[in-house]
């Protein structure tokens, strides 16, 4: 490769890089393996070290990956820098460079020293600062040198102490680690995002990732995530070695990995390879490889860190586990919003602690990617995934003359053409009113714990239909004693309980209300978007597909399903029934008059304000002034922030409607209709508002 070639691969690799980079740390969504992003760092370390004239500071070899939001994006968190740089490992799959690692630090050193051997657990990093023995802050790895505030999420960890025991702690210190998904946890959460048919996420570490960084603490403290520590930074904690050092913190009641061993040599450090590459098949969380460590903190200072590594520790990946078994058939589900998803039945094969005997194809057109054949043996890979995936087919075991299955042209369940829009990767069934498996589906999805959380399973949701008395949400409310004391089994204390949980969910907040619905693409976040940006039931059911776009995280596609789903009267008439049941449809409470400034004034707002878009309705409202959301003959002024619609500027100028600001509204109120701020988080550069953070 000449040099032109070299710079041109360079800036391929570094733009690919990044870019899974991106995903991998920041959407938890990455397109691309560990082992194959490994590898393509590898050939840029290799071109860079033979062409260093094209070697830069943001290249992949030289810098961590980042889970702060890029720049531009609001940030939710507030940041800190680490008082200690959070750098990544040096990382390997093969043996010998385990081995030459060995190597290198004995002649580095020349004298003799021992190696702590740890699981290299697939969670994602944290550093937690204890001040006089309680939690005081809780990092991000982030770039490395700052990191986000989740201080509040961590605190709802059952397995992180708030407040340490014992004594010897010193009075303030850092102990670095991750915080993890047990496939347990990652197994219950697929499952509801699948119920929810929202998408799953791939792997533990992904869901981890995720969770730490709700907006909703307490939800947090639902994941069931769990954290295991491994690294003490600095001098202010007085061991020789590393192991000393993480016995002491399981004696302040800090959750220290047990599962470390104290090597002597190449042998012993393979040994303990070996073994686990079998046992941690069985662990009850994700690992996917094993950190080597120089044990004495002494010569751990004089190998020193690279930019990017620790000279002193590398991390041996293991491959991902996969397992080959037959495939014995194919069924197609249904789904609540008429998704038809292939699902294959497996031979029962042992895979990441657990028997798998189905496996997710996703759709027909991985079904053609993969060429599957009838009774072929195929390759089945499982990172904690609720249904494992299969990725390839053993073509040397398949069948002469076997042939593809067909993926069915009418719904399994109702027999109705299925159909497949443009851009779509699955096949749907249009009967969303009358396949009898989309409207159980919606029913259960109703009632789940996301949604109304009232006690019921598939089963009573299968009998009360069958029995013709729950066709749609709104018949669960005109359900009665007699008509529950029919279901199989059911006793008066069931029914009763059953009515019970009923009447809780009366009290169940809009967003949840608005997610229970059922509209297709309107996952729980976006839910809570859209009623928050609206305010009531009645201002989404009015607005527009342009008025719906403007929402964070709704796009054109969310906008055109919700406003298809208001445009049929039979959804309007399940909203008055739902209202009639007594179901909060609101987040607005009754407002306090402050002036009747805007009194007969029809206001419209568009765009992003220095508050909440709420506040701003409130002060609206507050000073005798009416919300709408479509610009029309009646409206008085067409409110306008950063990034106004389009479409409501154009309509707005064509019928002269008066375009006004931020600043003029507020002219118009008394006292410049000035309400609290909401802070937003920012990088604390120096730490002068914080004299103590270092």
């Amino acid at each position: 490769m000449d040099k032109h070639q070299a710079e041109n691969r360079i800036k391929e690799l570094k733009a690919v890089l990044s870019e899974n980079s991106r995903k991998y740390y920041v959407d938890n969504a990455p397109t691309m393996s560990d082992y194959d992003y490994d590898h393509l760092v590898y050939e840029l370390a290799g071109l860079e070290k033979q062409f260093p004239e094209f070697v830069t500071s943001d290249s992949p070899t030289q810098k961590v990956g980042s889970d702060l939001e890029p720049a531009g994006m609001k940030k939710e968190f507030t940041q800190y820098f680490h008082r200690y740089p959070m750098l990544s490992l040096g990382n390997t799959y093969n043996i010998r460079e385990v081995e030459e690692f060995a190597e290198r630090a004995g002649k580095a050193l020349g004298v003799k020293f021992t190696y702590c051997c740890e699981l290299k657990f697939d969670g994602t990093a944290i550093c937690l600062t204890y001040r006089h023995g309680k939690l005081f802050r809780a990092l991000t790895r982030g770039d490395g040198r700052i990191g986000d505030d989740v201080t509040a999420n961590v605190k709802h960890i059952e397995n992180i102490p708030v407040e340490l025991k014992g004594s010897g702690y010193p009075d303030e210190f850092e102990i670095r680690g991750e915080i993890l998904m047990p496939y347990s946890a990652f197994d219950r959460l697929n499952a509801e995002r699948l119920e929810n048919e929202d998408t799953p996420f791939a792997n533990p570490r992904n869901a981890a990732s995720g969770s730490l960084k709700l907006l909703d603490s307490n939800e947090v403290g639902n994941r069931g995530l769990y954290c295991t520590l491994y690294h003490i930074p600095g001098d202010n904690v007085s061991f020789e070695t590393h192991d000393e050092a993480l016995k002491a913190a399981a004696s302040w009641g800090l959750p220290v990995s047990g599962e470390r061993r104290i090597c002597h040599d190449i042998s012993e450090i393979e040994e303990y390879l070996n073994y686990w590459d079998i046992h941690r098949k069985f662990l009850p969380y994700p690992t996917d490889g094993i950190v080597i460590k120089i044990n004495e903190f002494a010569y751990q200072k004089v190998l020193g860190y690279t930019a990017k590594f620790p000279r002193w520790a590398v991390a041996y990946k293991f491959k991902a586990e996969k397992a080959l078994t037959k495939l014995i058939s194919i069924d197609y589900q249904v789904g609540r919003t008429g998704a038809v998803t292939p699902v294959a039945n497996l031979d029962p094969v042992q895979l990441s602690g657990t028997v798998v005997k189905r496996a997710t194809l996703n759709n027909a057109g991985q079904m053609d990617l993969l060429d599957i054949h009838t009774d072929d043996y195929v390759y089945v890979e499982k990172g904690g995934e609720i249904i494992p995936k299969i990725t390839g087919v053993e073509l040397s075991k398949r069948t002469p003359g076997a042939p593809r299955p067909s993926f069915p042209v009418v719904c399994p369940d109702c027999g109705t053409a299925l159909v497949k829009e443009e851009g779509e990767a699955k096949y749907f069934c249009p009967n969303t009113e009358g396949c009898p498996t989309q409207i159980k589906g919606r029913l259960l999805h109703f009632l789940s714990r996301k949604a109304m959380n009232v006690i019921a399973g598939e089963a009573t949701v299968d009998r009360l239909y069958d029995l013709d008395f729950v066709k749609t949400p709104a018949d669960f409310y005109d359900l009665t004693m007699p008509n529950l004391l029919m279901l199989d089994g059911w006793k008066e204390k069931a029914a009763q309980r059953f009515l019970y949980s009923l009447q809780g969910s009366r009290n169940v907040p809009f967003e949840r209300v608005f997610f229970a619905l059922g509209i297709r693409y309107v996952g729980e976040s976006t839910a809570k978007e859209i009623t928050r940006y609206f305010g009531d039931i009645d201002s989404v059911m009015a607005a527009s597909e342009e008025d719906l776009s403007e929402v964070a995280d709704v796009g054109n596609v969310i906008a055109a399903s919700v406003y298809e789903y208001f445009s049929d009267s039979r959804h309007i008439e399940e909203i008055t029934r739902l209202k009639a049941a007594g179901l909060k449809f609101s987040t607005k409470e009754k407002s306090v008059t402050v002036s009747d400034v805007l009194a007969g004034k029809t206001i419209v707002i568009s765009g992003n304000f220095t508050v909440s878009r709420d506040e701003i309705k409130s002060l609206i409202e507050m000073n005798g002034g009416k919300n709408s959301t479509s610009v029309s003959g009646k409206t008085s002024y067409l409110l306008t922030g950063t990034r106004p619609g389009p479409e409501k500027l154009k309509k707005a100028s064509e019928i002269g409607i008066p375009v006004i600001g931020e600043n003029e509204f507020r002219s118009m109120l008394p006292d410049g209709g000035v309400l609290p701020r909401q802070e937003t988080g920012s990088v604390n550069v120096t730490g002068e508002s914080d004299p103590t953070l270092f």
